[in-house]
């Protein structure tokens, strides 16, 4: 009799079983009874995924595999990697999931290349940097950067990937010690902190080219193979061949141009902040005793203020953060379209319309006259009182750092064994990108407002 093979799924993985059929007579209304066992210890956690950046991306081990399954971790393919730029550049929809998996992949590079011009890291140490690079996002909340001063405070989306970093490592029972060791650079191996959070880490090689990629933008185009191709250490500390060069000089060029091309675009600039001034009036009415309509863990970050403490001294609360995504925030705010309060109806309406506000930029703040007057047209024009106005108009500063000496350098190693920093290494790289900081000035206000000026 002919054995036939079926698929048999746990979990996320399928299986190939050959089984032997049991007919108890030949009548094909007769239901056939049929037992398949399945065997934990073959599923397979070496899986495969095809990146659009890198190709076949492999998850290394079984440790990683799990960490990527925890819901904490999947949570991220719920949040968008660049915020609201997808209504700026279209493509812009890939998330903080697919980012993070990209740096796995640049990180497990990294080591391989150290491994092969003679840097000592053991098995060990290198999983400890890869589950760091690999977690170093998990902490964001919805829509990344642009509402991390809104939901919680006093607490960074770094200070929340470390606390969900000591939780995970609870969880597993130990095994990411290494790995928080590495996150939070107590490991004597610091060239691993360097690789997760440093000038030339793994984290900003993968987004320039991911978010260059989904945008369109091919200012942000760099060469990651080179780039790690030509790290290296020196007395314990990451450099890069001084071959390399003109690989890092296009490196930082691009990431400047990528800022003010991208991260700090004016219509994305517009649109954050009117999300962030949503949420704050949505905070306002929630503390007041207006009920709103929202998710419960969004409720719980709206209705209390929420900090770091907070997180320390109640274990739920990271668990309950780890609700919130993109979506809690989208639903929201499109119910609050057709909410009582008209500030909050208003500004909703026009996010979710993409009627977002004109925006005015300059090398110098603007003029509190200026930002007055504007002010007063809302009050005419929009029928807004003069205590709601800071809601439809506000001014603020942005700053790019492409490259800051002061923080961290990148460092040329000559055949000779001379160190460089590279801003005194290259004679092609303009000056100006390598200037600790660059600064501009923002205004917002509705584009209603801005023929009456």
């Amino acid at each position: 009799m002919k054995i036939p093979s079926v698929y048999c799924s746990t979990g996320r993985t399928l299986y190939f079983f050959n089984f032997a059929q049991s007919v108890k007579n030949q009548n094909r209304n007769q239901n056939t009874k049929i037992t398949i066992q399945v065997n934990q210890s073959f599923i397979n956690k070496r899986k495969i995924m095809n990146d659009p950046i890198y190709g076949f991306v492999t998850i290394p081990n079984e440790l990683v595999f799990d960490v990527i399954e925890h819901p904490w971790f999947q949570r991220l393919r719920r949040i968008q990697q660049l915020g609201m730029t997808s209504l700026v550049y279209p493509g812009a929809l890939h998330t903080r999931f697919s980012h993070a998996l990209g740096a796995m992949h640049l990180m497990g590079m990294a080591v391989e290349t150290l491994r092969l011009k003679g840097f000592n890291l053991s098995p060990q140490e290198a999983e400890a940097a890869i589950l760091a690079i690999l977690l170093h996002d998990i902490g964001h909340g919805p829509y990344s950067h642009a509402t991390e001063n809104c939901l919680v405070f006093d607490v960074t989306h770094e200070d929340l990937s470390e606390m969900y970093i000591q939780r995970l490592n609870v969880i597993f029972s130990g095994a990411l010690s290494q790995a928080l060791s590495v996150f939070n650079n107590t490991f004597h191996k610091k060239i691993l902190h360097q690789l997760v959070s440093g000038q030339l880490d793994m984290d900003r090689l993968d987004y320039l080219k991911r978010d260059s990629f989904f945008t369109g933008v091919s200012e942000g185009v760099i060469n990651t193979d080179r780039i790690i191709a030509m790290l290296t250490v020196n007395n314990d500390r990451l450099m890069v061949e001084a071959k390399g060069i003109y690989s890092i000089e296009k490196f930082i060029m691009a990431r400047r141009l990528m800022y003010w091309q991208v991260y700090l675009h004016k219509t994305v600039l517009s649109a954050e902040n009117m999300l962030i001034h949503i949420l704050h009036r949505a905070r306002q009415l929630c503390e007041s005793g207006e009920k709103l309509n929202v998710s419960p863990a969004l409720a719980t970050f709206l209705c209390r203020r929420i900090t770091k403490p907070d997180f320390i001294s109640n274990p739920d609360m990271l668990g309950i953060f780890a609700q919130l995504d993109d979506s809690d925030i989208l639903s929201a705010i499109k119910g609050w379209i057709l909410h009582s309060d008209p500030v909050l109806s208003l500004l909703s309406s026009h996010l979710i319309h993409r009627n977002l506000f004109a925006i005015e930029l300059q090398n110098r703040p603007f003029d509190k006259d200026y930002i007055e007057k504007i002010g007063k047209k809302i009050c005419s024009v929009m029928d807004v009182n003069i205590a709601d106005s800071d809601y439809f108009v506000y001014s603020g500063s942005v700053t790019n750092n492409a490259y800051n000496p002061m923080k961290d350098t990148i460092l040329l190693l000559y055949r000779n064994g001379e160190v460089k920093d590279i801003a005194q290494a290259t004679d092609q790289l303009n000056i100006s990108a390598l200037q600790p900081s660059d600064t501009k000035y923002f205004l917002c206000y509705p584009k209603e407002i801005r023929e009456l000026l």
